[in-house]
């Protein structure tokens, strides 16, 4: 069942809880390698809109990939904010929390990225062991409640790639990718997710900088 709701300043939410199950691809053994993983755009992105990204891979596979950025607020809108627009009820257990850039695909849809132990009725999508999607306006009403997900991260919209497009990007140097950390995924500290993400790569960002610009 669709429910749109427009809360107020313009903004549109819309909720499919069908919609993640139908499309995430189908995956054949060893082609999924993205999914559950994080990836790190590289300096010299050429696309601004992932210019220091780090994406959680909630999907990969031979007809496509979709992921969501974890370290980009939306300047001027948090969770408490976005519950009032939605006219939810706000309590003192209402996090104060950033809502996210998710991507450019698709802004007015919303995803809420939390824990494993979480589970909404028939709408929630293990990514890995410990890592889950949900859209609904049920895990909202639940974290609003503080009976939600121990950690959540929402996000506006997402990042979509279509058939061996990511795999080509990762071959011309756009991308890297590193096993998933949920201390990292759901740090509120935004401003040094992408950085530390390089670092557990190893990668000297001094010297990757260095060399960028002299490309």
């Amino acid at each position: 069942m669709e429910r749109h709701v427009a809360p107020g300043g313009g903004l549109l939410l819309a909720w499919y809880p069908s919609w993640m199950a139908s499309h995430k691809p189908q995956t054949i053994a060893g082609e999924n390698f993205l999914e559950g993983k994080l990836l790190i755009a590289l300096p010299g992105m050429s696309d601004p809109r992932f210019e220091r990204s780090l994406i959680y891979m909630c999907a990969h596979s031979n007809t496509g990939a979709m992921g969501l950025i974890v370290n980009k607020p939306i300047e001027g809108l948090n969770f408490q904010e976005l519950i009032r627009r939605l006219e939810l009820p706000v309590s003192e257990r209402t996090p104060n929390s950033a809502i996210l850039f998710g991507g450019p695909v698709e802004t007015n849809r919303g995803f809420v990225l939390h824990s494993g132990e979480y589970e909404g009725a028939d709408s929630t999508l293990p990514i890995s062991a410990d890592v889950s999607l949900t859209a609904t306006l049920d895990i909202l009403r639940a974290i609003s409640e503080g009976h939600g997900p121990q950690q959540a991260l929402f996000a506006l919209g997402y990042a979509g790639w279509g058939p061996g497009q990511i795999e080509a990007e990762i071959q011309a140097n756009g991308w890297v990718h590193c096993d998933a950390d949920k201390s990292l995924i759901f740090s509120d500290d935004m401003d040094s997710k992408w950085s530390v993400a390089l670092g557990t790569l190893g990668i000297d960002m001094s010297a990757l900088s260095a060399h960028a610009g002299r490309a």
